[in-house]
């Protein structure tokens, strides 16, 4: 990194965290609140942050080694934990007295100076080369959270204040959450593989599955539905089997007609991952259709597989977040819940999950497909 860079870099910070507000302070969550500054939150804090920030930026800059990686990773660390620490210092003091009604909300500072951090650790992360490392401090980083969460040092925050009271309604959402996208890709990879045998009408199949894609999630949610209200009324029986318009069946429908496409795709390009000698050497040898596709096509295909699996289960956990129009539950409930209370930090409490388990399943699925690729023969 020049040098430029680094001063730019802790310039970028010092502005976040010294003229962008940290906090605002609201007399409850409905009211617009009173912006609180980076140094009227941190105070002395500030200034040792900025300090491990500068110091970090100047081993990037001057040394390209790892142990000024390791370093440079270290002060990164001491700084972030001493930002977290000073957040929510500052939030208790600038509460303390107030209503039980007041809230302290997170302001644009703490974005910013988080993206400066994320950034920071992975150039640092980057720098040392070890296997691994991104995902052990991101994991470290994840648990001093929770650990400093459940001590109280975030108790003032009115992120804090919201998961307090709904602590049971958001983890009983997770759950509705993940059910939603696990129902979602389970009847749709079967669904891909049935349609896979068709082999005459594949470009039928394709235009059918790419033309949902252009189909507004909400409109082809209600058209769902519609669509199953009719059905219901030719045939009451499936009322007794626990099927209604509104609720968990049309939402698992609708995300699934949205994963035909990657899982379709993805399954195509691994069948044709072996070469025709590869094939031409199996059939000599008496192979039967099933018996490549099983042996050679799948385990030659598997990394392609698991990319249209990564991306399918990303956008089914995305998708799964609409399912709360329609009563399907889920950790959307609390987003749109949020946005209709004009409560900004409801509708955090509701998609920081969403956020965080896209990004575990993001980063599983991507480590198990590079392992599959590095081991592939050449």
């Amino acid at each position: 990194m020049p040098a430029i860079t680094a001063v730019a870099g802790v310039a970028a910070l010092a502005a976040a965290l010294v003229w962008t507000p940290l906090l605002v302070i609201a007399a409850n969550r409905l009211v617009p609140g009173v912006p609180v500054t980076g140094w009227a939150t941190l105070g002395p804090a500030l200034v040792a942050i900025l300090a491990c920030a500068a110091f970090a930026c100047a081993l990037f800059a001057g040394s390209p080694g790892r142990r000024a990686g390791a370093v440079a990773l270290f002060l990164i660390l001491a700084a972030a934990g001493l930002f977290a620490w000073g957040l929510g210092h500052g939030a208790a003091v600038r509460m303390e007295g107030r209503p039980p009604a007041a809230r302290a909300g997170l302001g644009a500072g703490v974005w910013l100076a988080a993206l400066w951090f994320a950034t920071a650790l992975g150039l640092a992360t980057r720098r040392i080369r070890l296997a691994g490392l991104g995902a052990g401090v991101a994991g470290l980083l994840v648990l001093a959270l929770v650990l400093a969460g459940r001590a109280g040092a975030f108790d003032a925050l009115s992120l804090a204040v919201e998961y307090a009271a709904r602590r049971e309604t958001v983890q009983a959402a997770l759950w509705e959450h993940l059910a939603l996208a696990g129902g979602g890709l389970g009847l749709a990879i079967p669904a891909v593989a049935v349609l896979s045998l068709w082999r005459r009408g594949q470009d039928l199949v394709g235009i059918v599955i790419g033309g949902v894609q252009v189909v507004p999630a909400v409109a082809l949610l209600g058209a769902l539905v519609a669509f199953t209200g009719g059905l219901l009324r030719a045939v009451p029986a499936l009322r007794d089997l626990g099927v209604s318009a509104l609720g968990p069946a049309p939402a698992i429908v609708g995300i699934a007609a949205y994963l035909l496409l990657p899982l379709w795709r993805g399954l195509a390009a691994a069948l044709r991952a072996p070469d025709s000698a590869s094939l031409d050497a199996a059939k000599a040898l008496g192979l039967t259709r099933a018996q490549i596709l099983l042996r050679l096509r799948l385990p030659l295909g598997a990394p392609q597989l698991v990319g249209a699996l990564r991306v399918a289960t990303v956008q089914a956990l995305g998708l799964a977040t609409l399912g709360a129009l329609i009563g399907a539950g889920g950790l959307g409930r609390i987003v749109f819940d949020g946005m209709a209370q004009f409560a900004p930090d409801l509708i955090l409490l509701g998609a920081i999950p969403i956020v965080a388990v896209s990004l575990m399943a993001e980063r599983g699925l991507s480590a198990l497909e590079g392992s599959l690729r590095a081991r592939r023969p050449a």
